[in-house]
């Protein structure tokens, strides 16, 4: 840097402004992915444990036979 200007508030507050704009999208991105993904996930464990129940349920599947006098 050869300039000999000297350095402002004005450039460190603008120079802060972009910077935190630019971490702020990508923090707003990430965390609508970090959702879908965890949407996607629980859905997932949801359908398992469905299933999972289901099939256990017709393993044990009792019959009861009811017989009057």
């Amino acid at each position: 840097m050869s300039n000999d200007r000297k350095i402002t508030p004005t450039d460190i507050k603008s120079k802060l402004a972009d910077i935190q704009g630019e971490a702020t999208t990508t923090v707003s991105g990430a965390k609508n992915q970090m959702l879908a993904v965890g949407a996607g996930v629980s859905l997932l464990l949801v359908l398992l444990a469905f299933f999972l129940g289901r099939r256990g349920g017709m393993q044990k599947n009792t019959i009861i036979e009811v017989k009057r006098a």
